[in-house]
């Protein structure tokens, strides 16, 4: 019980503190005039808590729970985060092919590595967070150069004129930006004691239970950080701003599938991976990532597009267990 009550502690700390930094971060950014799309691709789209539990995880020779993470919060963000917005809350989008074009290509990025090695190394580690900071750089370069930036702050602020409530991630009260990013510091610190709360609470859980690493990594843990981003994701496409949660989605995409995986890389060192990956999880983490990429480029989210991701996500885990007998990935 006391292993359940610490990572239950932790992981409710973890999606307090990761909800708090993005909305100091929010709030900082928005009065020096950055571009909604471009705060939204680094601030929720590096997955600060899901970085600092998966290095914790690797560090404590929990790998294999450690790439459970990776693939399962990377297949959740299209058959669950973006499923639910549809459905929930249908509305229109306007990305740039070339950002939609990253978004498709990433999860095969990932797979190029897998295919030329039986085991991804520190090196690889190094190359994944290279590509990631060249997105980033791209996305950052396109959006300043954009006569009209992406989900331009203009939008941010009509919606904000037409409702008495709070945007999301939005401080309660108005502060300048220094005390903004100061709070952030503190937010970051939640999560970095959260982040080692959880992990020993995982390996208390794994030892008293028997349950396998990489399972319990890509469900019970997935579903803990899954919780996060469904609110960055609904939220914001409830209240009419879809900015955060598209960059949410897409950025948190990307990263997941390159800088997340290398810097548990460069944490724990080498990482074997089962042919299972290559036959079955990350082909369905390329054709789900290229679906959502489709409707994303019709200019309109339907809810019956979040219901065929949604669909295609609880069929991926039927297979995945009756014909695998795991999930997400088997090292």
């Amino acid at each position: 019980m006391g292993s359940l009550f610490v990572f239950a502690a932790g992981a409710a700390l973890l999606i307090y503190s990761a909800e708090k930094l993005i909305g100091y971060l929010v709030g900082a950014a928005s009065g020096l005039k950055i571009s909604v799309f471009l705060l939204a691709i680094v601030f929720t789209g590096i997955e600060f808590d899901d970085v600092v539990l998966g290095v914790a995880l690797n560090l404590e020779d929990l790998d294999d729970v450690a790439l459970g993470l990776v693939m399962g919060t990377a297949i959740s963000y299209t058959g669950v985060v973006l499923a639910l917005a549809a459905i929930i809350a249908p509305t229109t989008v306007r990305i740039p092919r070339d950002y939609l074009a990253v978004f498709a290509v990433a999860p095969l990025l990932m797979g190029a590595f897998l295919l030329t090695a039986s085991s991804l190394t520190v090196l690889d580690g190094l190359l994944l967070l290279g590509l990631f900071a060249l997105f980033t750089a791209y996305v950052a370069v396109r959006e300043l150069r954009r006569e009209e930036p992406t989900f331009r702050n203009a939008e941010v602020c009509e919606e904000t004129e037409k409702s008495d409530d709070q945007l999301p991630f939005t401080a309660s009260r108005k502060l300048p930006g220094w005390a903004d990013l100061g709070l952030a510091v503190v937010a970051l610190a939640g999560l970095v004691i959260s982040a080692a709360a959880t992990s020993i609470g995982t390996q208390g859980i794994l030892l008293t239970y028997g349950i396998g690493g990489t399972a319990f990594g890509a469900t019970i843990i997935t579903v803990a950080l899954t919780l996060e981003d469904i609110f960055l994701t609904v939220e914001p496409f409830r209240r009419g701003v879809p900015a955060i949660g598209i960059g949410n989605v897409i950025g948190s995409t990307v990263f997941s599938v390159t800088g997340k995986l290398g810097v548990v890389l460069l944490s724990g060192g080498a990482i074997e991976v089962g042919p299972d990956v290559l036959r079955w999880h990350l082909p369905v983490l390329v054709g789900m990532t290229a679906l959502a990429a489709l409707f994303l480029h019709r200019g309109r989210l339907r809810r019956w597009h979040g219901g065929v991701l949604l669909g295609l996500y609880v069929a991926y885990w039927i297979v995945s267990f009756a014909v695998f007998g795991s999930a997400p990935v088997e090292s």
